[in-house]
């Protein structure tokens, strides 16, 4: 049955509402209705100033949804070492990462720079003139189309930011066109600044030339100009490490074998899905904890690996002969629309004590932090893929999620652990052992 006024309900009621729904669906779990408003509830922050921030940040919230906050430290980048703040609740994501910074910390650590840092934006409209005439038009405008957004850009001006400068493109349909507009937003994100921009030129535009017509104004989160590129570096001789004993493989047949996985998922879009997937499980953990907007920036990033129309990885090894010796180079290039300054940023404030964590850095620093930490990433996953396959640590960092789930004791603990010790187990052959020790 369809309800009407949800949003204007009350915080209570609307938890009242969810647990009256669970009753009659059977799904309480034998709690009371009361029961269940005390265990939605319970996972609001006591701070009821941050409960209230936290509430604001979305409609009809009923509680907050709580994810770990871990930390990778030791990480080496561009001669700086930062503690980096990770929030995933994957564990073997945090433990990859700090694993693959201890490895290069030794080694250089990681490099990375920005390439730009353009921002682009679209007003879409329909015209019958051709592109032409539409294009002169446009460029005749274009200083009264400037001075139009002169009040919104006053802020962003003063920081060095702004519109850089706009062009007509043609459409996908007959008679359509965009109006590709390309911003500059320093250390904010800038979302809604560009939105509010796109909008008044489509207004001003319109006005402009009343043969217009308007379709929508918007930004693209697809910034192939936001680009960042990370990458670390040795000799192959210099890659050899303990894990590597078991494998019985030398540094060199590591370098080759690495270099065979990556140049798979740079031709086979099936595998290059999964390996980008690693990639963002510390992108995207980073970006989360410094309050932006993940989603933006996995689309992004999935889009730039299509680009040329396959889907293929995004990182990329070249090994070659410097020297007389072999160098062994992995490499990520990527578009990354990052903001420090505005938004959830400001307003989350474990967001701000992630930047904090990071030494405050401007918006071109946090592109190359998040961008070294999906290189970190993707290493890790590689390595472990290529040598002693992605299950035994995979699921040894697991195993004390599946361990709260049994419920085990630390006696039981302890037998468990050095059970599994040397092997790759699943949840129902780890769930068979401690049925056999209760058993006994």
């Amino acid at each position: 049955m369809e309800i009407s006024g949800f949003s204007k309900f009350s915080q209570e009621q609307k938890i009242e509402y969810i647990a009256k729904r669970l009753m009659a669906n059977s799904r309480g779990n034998f709690l009371s209705e009361k029961e269940i408003m005390t265990y939605i509830q319970s996972f609001f922050h006591p701070n009821q100033h941050i409960k209230s921030t936290f509430n604001n940040f979305s409609e009809n919230t009923i509680s907050s949804f709580h994810l770990p906050y871990g930390i990778c430290p030791n990480f080496l980048l561009n001669g700086h070492l930062y503690t980096v703040p990770m929030v995933t609740e994957e564990s073997s994501v945090v433990a990859a990462a700090a694993k693959s910074a201890k490895f290069w910390f030794k080694r250089g650590g990681f490099h990375s720079e920005v390439v730009s840092t353009t921002k682009i934006g679209q007003v879409h409209f329909l015209y019958e003139g051709g592109f032409d005439k539409i294009s002169a038009l446009v460029e005749s405008n274009k200083k009264v189309f400037f001075e139009d957004i002169l009040t919104l850009e006053k802020s962003m001006r003063s920081r060095g930011g702004g519109v850089k400068d706009f062009e007509v493109k043609i459409g996908v349909v007959n008679n359509h066109y965009e109006l590709r507009v390309f911003f500059e937003t320093v250390n904010a994100m800038g979302a809604n600044f560009i939105n509010s921009i796109l909008e008044q030129l489509a207004v001003s535009l319109a006005h402009a030339i009343p043969s217009v017509s308007i379709i929508m104004a918007i930004l693209s989160n697809y910034t192939p100009d936001c680009l960042v590129r990370s990458f670390v570096e040795c000799k192959v001789e210099d890659l050899w490490h303990e894990d590597l004993k078991e494998s019985n493989m030398s540094a060199k047949d590591f370098a080759n074998k690495f270099k065979l996985a990556v140049d798979i998922a740079r031709e086979d879009s099936y595998r290059a899905v999964t390996h980008n997937k690693g990639i963002f499980n510390g992108i995207d953990a980073l970006v989360v904890a410094s309050g932006n907007d993940y989603r933006a920036t996995s689309a992004a990033g999935h889009a730039y690996a299509a680009r040329d129309g396959k889907y293929r990885s995004l990182s990329f090894v070249e090994i070659t002969e410097i020297d007389n010796s072999l160098n062994f180079k992995f490499s990520l290039e990527m578009p990354l629309s990052l903001g420090t300054t505005g938004g959830l940023t400001a307003l989350h404030p474990l967001a701000e004590l992630s930047l904090m964590i990071l030494n405050n850095p401007n918006t071109k620093d946090l592109m190359k932090i998040v961008a070294a930490l999906g290189l970190a990433q993707n290493f890790q996953a590689v390595h472990a893929l290529i040598t002693t396959g992605i299950q035994r640590g995979h699921m040894k960092m697991h195993l004390s999620n599946m361990l709260m789930v049994l419920k085990v004791t630390e006696n039981e603990k302890k037998c468990i652990e050095e059970y599994v010790e040397q092997k790759s187990l699943n949840f129902a052959e780890i769930k068979s052992y401690v049925e056999g020790l209760r058993y006994v």
